[in-house]
């Protein structure tokens, strides 16, 4: 490469002519490598579509599966999708308070119906890792003229990087990201002169299918992106009126379109029946030593495991391995005249220590030091996204870099310079790549709820499970969904408020005394001494549930709840379907 050349990439803007046109072989393969890729890490799940669980998810499959349930539900029988009483009876449940995803449980609704969520949650996670994959890929080689090769590397690591792969055990919202690029090409493009209608309209409305999708993804990357376009301006301020005077009034219509959209989705989210203020979650910044592992499900987790710091299996945000923030390093000095690899290393920077959260942690010793986290924590919308999700914003922007690195190389063609760098990112990669998470079988559903015995005992009241659904334990929500939605439960996994005064979320029910009781009993395993004022109390409970049935699977605390509840309400139960069940729709009349 002349000096000439080298000075004209050095100027590069962050729109390039295009090296490719229209759709080739290229991306073709490209696009067939992330879906095998993702069919691969996801391959538990698909061998056991009917009862497989990833193991890792804890409650959170069987929450998501409800939501695509009752989503499916709504649209079979033209409920209001954004509210449903099936759950937390006679509450309800906010579902757009709820990151239901309405942008994809609703279209794929008709999936759900005919072969169960089971089938729409594995659709979601693949298409998720896959697409994400592919349109990060779009971008790098048509937005950045990229070589397909660096770009589909680069889009591989946004698609897979180790916070998908932890994400993907549990939040699909944290993985169907593929409108995220789409909405950086169309903002770049409209920035650079290319305002078209087509351009303006199409944002909007890819906004508010976002929207739809995840809203803390959404934030989380505008947070992101904001930082990287100041600092590439800062760099070429040349190029920022022309930039502001292209985008504004263009970017206020799109803003317009989206909000016209969602406007109503937004007020129910925010006002409507079961709508929260913020989420209370505590300290939930990274430890120093995430950014540097390897994460748990990878190769190099496997081969060399860290320290645990992580906060738990589906929030492994960060954990880029020290290879890849060196690599990565050596990148953005290399290039540090290009200004998209200034504003990709500060982006990366500034989102990794927001992750960090308030103070600095390191191997779990705290350190004092306090962070810009404090400064942002009591912002409304931001203070209650989960401090470690930043790191999630860093990921494109390292991606960016190697890719950037990667193309100047080959393009150079300076030996050894491009076997030095494909070692390189030998190093930073291969350990990163994701191992198949792992999925066990689902427990099954007593016969009473999957034989439909249940339908003998429920009017229009609803069914109390012994110990109520939880957080803890949301298995009530399955046996629901395999009874075909058919009946209301009441509390549940969920957010909602803890108080409705002061809006602060909680996750569950409001915890009524016969609820915590009753978990209680679960948790210890001893009767205790029932008195009048909690026999009275349980009627009082089950006249505000509306309770119909209450029933008890078998567990290992059977005796003890057997026990408790007869003691509690007076009435002798019976056992049928495989669970023992107290029928109290007259005593609670």
């Amino acid at each position: 490469m002349t000096t000439h050349d080298q000075s004209v990439l050095e100027r590069q803007p962050i729109t390039a002519p295009a090296r490719h046109s229209g759709v080739g072989r290229g991306d073709a393969v490209a696009a067939v490598g992330f879906l095998v890729a993702a069919a691969y890490v996801l391959q538990g799940q698909w061998r056991n579509l009917s009862g497989g669980y990833l193991y890792n998810s804890g409650q959170d499959q069987t929450m998501w599966e409800w939501f695509f349930s009752v989503a499916a539900h709504a649209v079979a029988h033209l409920d209001n999708p954004l509210s449903s009483d099936l759950q937390n009876y006679p509450l309800g449940v906010n579902l757009m308070a709820n990151t239901a995803m309405f942008g994809i449980s609703i279209p794929l609704a008709p999936i759900t119906l005919l072969f169960g969520p089971t089938v729409t949650w594995a659709i979601a996670l693949t298409a998720g890792l896959a697409g994400t994959s592919f349109a990060w890929y779009w971008l790098f080689s048509r937005q950045l003229n990229a070589s397909k090769g660096a770009a589909a590397m680069g889009g591989a690591l946004c698609g897979f990087a180790p916070g998908a792969i932890s994400h993907a055990n549990g939040h699909p919202n944290f993985v169907v990201l593929f409108l995220l690029p789409v909405i950086a090409m169309l903002v770049i493009r409209i920035a650079h002169g290319g305002g078209t209608t087509k351009n303006t309209v199409g944002l909007g409305l890819i906004v508010a299918l976002q929207i739809l999708l995840g809203e803390e993804p959404l934030l989380i990357f505008a947070m992101s992106f904001a930082i990287f376009a100041v600092v590439y301006y800062v760099s070429r301020p040349r190029s920022l009126w022309p930039a502001v005077r292209n985008a504004v009034p263009r970017l206020a219509v799109s803003a317009s379109i989206a909000l016209a959209i969602v406007a109503l989705p937004l007020w129910w989210q925010f006002f409507g029946p079961q709508s929260y203020s913020f989420l209370e979650h505590g300290p939930m910044g990274n430890d120093a030593k995430a950014l540097f592992q390897f994460p748990t499900q990878s190769i190099g987790g496997v081969a060399t495991p860290g320290q645990n710091v992580r906060i738990n299996a589906t929030e492994e945000n960060a954990y880029f391995g020290w290879p890849l923030l060196v690599l990565c390093l050596v990148a953005a000095l290399w290039m540090w005249r290009v200004a998209c690899a200034r504003a990709a290393a500060a982006t990366a920077v500034v989102m990794s220590v927001l992750s960090l959260g308030a103070t600095l942690m390191i191997g779990k010793n705290d350190t004092g030091i306090t962070l810009p986290w404090t400064k942002l924590a009591e912002y409304p919308l931001v203070e209650s996204v989960l401090e470690t999700r930043f790191a999630l914003g860093a990921v494109p922007a390292l991606a960016l870099l190697l890719v950037l690195a990667t193309d100047r190389t080959f393009r150079n063609g300076l030996r050894p310079l491009p076997a030095f760098w494909i070692a390189g990112l030998a190093l930073a990669l291969v350990p990163l790549i994701p191992t198949p998470l792992v999925a066990v079988d689902k427990s099954p559903t007593p016969e009473f709820f999957a034989d439909g015995e249940w339908e003998n005992f429920v009017d229009d009241g609803s069914v109390v499970t012994v110990p109520l659904p939880r957080p803890e334990d949301a298995r009530p929500l399955r046996w629901q969904m395999d009874a075909d939605m058919g009946f209301k439960l009441a509390a549940g996994y969920f957010v909602g408020p803890s108080d409705q005064e002061e809006k602060v979320a909680k996750y569950g029910a409001v915890d009524r005394p016969t609820a915590l009781l009753l978990g209680s009993v679960y948790d210890q395993g001893t009767v205790p001494k029932i008195t009048d004022d909690q026999r009275a109390q349980a009627v009082e409970d089950l006249t505000f549930w509306e309770a119909d049935v209450v029933v008890l699977p078998p567990s290992k605390r059977t005796v003890a709840l057997r026990a408790t509840v007869t003691e509690l309400l007076g009435v002798q139960p019976q056992y049928t379907g495989g669970v023992w069940v107290w029928d109290v729709r007259t005593l609670v009349q």
